[in-house]
């Protein structure tokens, strides 16, 4: 924890209500996200109980899964989730369009992506076991499911991988966006709760923060968001409704013991949708950061690969190979760089913690040599201006030869050159046009104040070269054989 966040968590518990750690909203909301509330069986780590599902606040759809013990009742259940999600990735698919790389390779790139917004990370971690459990299962032969199950599987794995990726949006955990934009008076394990999250940052009329989020806390008032049901609901309304429901001897008592199943979880499941709904409209408020649209491009175009690739592509592999899991944990270090990065070059706000520790400072600028000339290598000039400054941070420490991005101008580089006293001489470099005059406002003047940081928002670090799957190191494995998916990848252990 930052000392910015650490005070500001104090001031939410003098005030009473939670305070902003951003002026802005780092994260893209869609104009028509799926908003999604699981529920599992107590002691069944992948066994769904019941899902409400959809993207309109006012028309929730609730599924409920009667028996989920019944691998039948289960895999039908699962169908019915299908039939909610994969319309909606579909009509994400609506408005292709075919774009050339600069290699001359045509791909197929579609103008929206899905989002899937769930409560908390729970929720998050049980769509991905869910996905693995699914997708390798079989649409033909003994223990066949229907033909939308193992789809559903793919791509509930895909959404748990783009969660996994900094900066990505195409699956949010709620208690996690809210709480990378406020600040409240309760720890981070309080915090995953989405109803006392929401008192601190929301309360209602007469009341603290601190006691909305008390109330919160009371299961009858405010009932667990998933994936987890409340253990007294469970012995007390739960159990009773299932095993009436098991003991029905005709279609009539079944009919009605499923109708009082499906209204008990629907007054468990409604108070977690409004909440999520709120949660939405809270974030719509702030106004988004100039590199949230950028982000959203990458997730469709992971979208558009990954939908145009699902047709000949086999299943998600249980476990990555050495050479892919390195690639993946390269990109996501990576991505989280940039993101970080970006967030504060967006947000003063953000920035401000960087320049707490040093890692960016403002500074004023004393004198201008707009028109500055190196000669390089034979003997062509190149357009080098230089500013002398005086930075008025005091954490920062500037070090001859280091070099810095502008806040201000994030395509522009400032290197090191001269340090005198308390002034610092820069040389700059880009984004100033091609020729050996600066463009107009490209370079700083005297009197203007701007900023520097010890990082950029785009990564400046290539990925290394990684040798191909079939020469893998005997380090890691050696070559790995080809993987088939088969029935018992579906059976692992779940944990």
């Amino acid at each position: 924890m930052s000392v910015l966040t650490a005070l500001a968590r104090v001031k939410a518990t003098q005030e009473g209500r939670a305070q902003r750690l951003v002026s802005m909203r780092h994260t893209y909301l869609s104009e028509r996200p799926l908003v999604v509330i699981p529920l599992r069986m107590a002691g069944e780590t992948a066994a769904p109980l019941a899902f409400m599902i959809g993207s309109n606040p006012a028309a929730p759809t609730l599924l409920v899964a009667h028996q989920p013990r019944d691998r039948a009742l289960r895999f039908r259940f699962l169908a019915d989730v299908a039939d909610q999600i994969l319309p909606y990735i579909e009509s994400c698919c609506a408005t292709p369009e075919i774009i050339t790389t600069k290699s001359g390779e045509e791909l197929v790139s579609y103008g929206d992506a899905p989002q899937l917004i769930v409560p908390n990370g729970g929720g998050a971690t049980f769509l991905r076991l869910l996905g693995r459990s699914t997708r390798f299962r079989q649409i033909e032969g003994p223990y066949a499911v229907p033909e939308n199950v193992p789809l559903l599987g793919r791509w509930l794995t895909w959404f748990a991988a783009r969660a996994e990726q900094p900066g990505s949006a195409n699956l949010l955990s709620m208690t996690s966006v809210l709480s990378a934009h406020w600040a409240t008076g309760q720890s981070g394990l309080e915090d995953a709760n989405l109803a006392a999250l929401l008192g601190w940052i929301d309360p209602p009329a007469g009341l603290s923060g601190a006691a909305a989020a008390a109330l919160a806390e009371d299961p009858l008032h405010s009932p667990p968001a998933g994936p987890a049901t409340d253990p007294g609901f469970d012995n007390e309304e739960l159990k009773p409704l299932m095993d009436a429901h098991d003991a029905a001897i005709d279609d009539r008592a079944r009919e009605v013991t499923a109708e009082r199943l499906e209204q008990a979880l629907r007054l468990q499941l409604e108070p977690t949708w409004r909440s999520m709904w709120r949660a939405i409209e809270l974030l719509e408020k702030l106004p988004p950061g100039a590199s949230v649209a950028a982000r959203w491009g990458r997730d469709r175009a992971d979208f558009s690969w990954f939908a145009g690739n699902l047709a000949e592509a086999p299943p998600q592999a249980r476990r990555d190979a050495a050479v892919s899991a390195v690639r993946t944990l390269l990109k996501r270090e990576r991505a989280l760089e940039e993101f970080d990065a970006q967030r504060a070059f967006d947000d003063p706000w953000v920035m401000a913690e960087h320049r707490l520790v040093g890692n960016a400072c403002h500074a004023t600028v004393l004198e201008a040599d707009p028109t500055r000339t190196v000669t390089g290598s034979g003997s062509r000039k190149t357009l080098r201006p230089s500013i002398r400054v005086q930075i008025t941070d005091e954490a920062f420490v500037a070090t001859v030869g280091e070099k810095y991005s502008c806040v201000e101008r994030p395509k522009q580089a400032a290197t090191v050159i001269d340090i005198d006293s308390d002034t610092v001489e820069l040389e700059l470099s880009g984004g100033m046009g091609r020729k050996l005059v600066p463009e107009l406002g490209s370079v700083p003047e005297a009197g203007d104040r701007i900023g520097f940081a010890r990082f950029s928002p785009s990564s400046g670090h290539p990925m290394p070269s990684l040798p191909p799957r079939e020469e893998t190191p005997w380090t890691h494995g050696g070559p790995p054989p080809e993987w088939v998916p088969n029935e018992d990848d579906a059976q692992e252990e779940w944990s």
